[in-house]
């Protein structure tokens, strides 16, 4: 029962950031997302290892989607 809720929670968090790159809002700040990035892969590692895969694929998620915003923010400067 709880991995339907962890991945109830999983479906929330990665339709979040989904939603905000699908509505071209403008990314956060680089750096708060290099950062969270940064973060993200460090706990996708550790629960990787700790084999929970729920969380796995919630940090996987969360740090390709915060990749896909820092390669955003980056065109944005660029412009």
């Amino acid at each position: 029962m709880m991995e339907v809720v962890g991945l109830v929670g999983l479906v929330l968090v990665a339709g979040g950031w989904a939603i905000t790159i699908i509505r071209r809002s403008p990314p956060p700040p680089l750096d708060l997302t290099a950062v969270y990035f940064a973060g993200s892969v460090a706990l996708t590692a550790y629960a990787a290892w700790e084999r929970d895969a729920v969380f796995t694929a919630l940090n996987a998620a969360s740090a390709l989607l915060s990749l896909v915003n820092i390669f955003r923010a980056l065109r944005r400067v660029k412009v």
